[in-house]
């Protein structure tokens, strides 16, 4: 088991040897050393409710008490991580979000906020927002796997390449593939362009 960012880190590396990817990802590794990844979800990061309300829990116990009361509700659930970012002033405003699908009965969604210096272009910002999803998928899988619970990670990534996003579509969809995840982009990314995009 990958037990912290850098584990994860040289496995990104690894699995992607032979390919250009390797020096956008030297760029979003500055956001992953930044945290401890593991499955025991050890790293602490604020997540809040659509209404403001602070999840008080950690975020692995917190969706886990979730996964258990929806079941018990009779619901099946697919979850869904994206993040978005705007570029504001001289910071960069990231949103991430884990969103929890009932089939047919709508859904709702845990949100992270964070910040960080504006000094990246679009296509490592775009890196770096899929870094984020990929962190927080990563310490959840185990545990959605336990419940039997899909899981995607969606990048706000248009596959037109005549959007300025597709400079980063081929990265993103190594990087979250390469990790084992099912991967979604625009128009069907909607984790992150529609529901990070309005919190962020």
């Amino acid at each position: 088991m990958m037990s912290n960012s850098w584990d994860l880190w040289n496995y990104l590396k690894f699995i992607l040897c032979f390919s250009d990817m390797i020096p956008i990802l030297n760029m979003a590794h500055g956001y992953l050393g930044n945290f401890s990844i593991n499955r025991e979800n050890k790293q602490i990061m604020d997540w809040r409710r659509l209404n403001g309300d602070k999840i008080e829990f950690p975020l692995k116990e917190a969706v886990e008490k979730t996964l258990i009361r929806e079941q018990k509700a009779g619901h099946k659930i697919k979850v869904c991580i994206g993040t978005d970012s705007q570029v504001k002033g001289k910071v960069a405003e990231f949103a991430t979000v884990i969103v929890f699908l009932r089939e047919k009965k709508g859904g709702f969604m845990f949100i992270h906020s964070e910040q960080k210096p504006a000094k990246m272009g679009l296509k490592e910002r775009m890196i770096t927002e899929v870094a984020k999803s990929v962190e927080v998928a990563y310490s959840l899988c185990d545990l959605l796997d336990k419940f039997n619970v899909e899981l995607e990670v969606h990048a706000d990534i248009n596959t037109d390449p005549h959007f300025k996003s597709n400079v980063a579509l081929k990265e993103a969809m190594g990087y979250i593939l390469g990790m084992g995840f099912v991967f979604k982009a625009k128009p069907d990314a909607f984790a992150s362009s529609s529901c990070a995009d309005k919190v962020v």
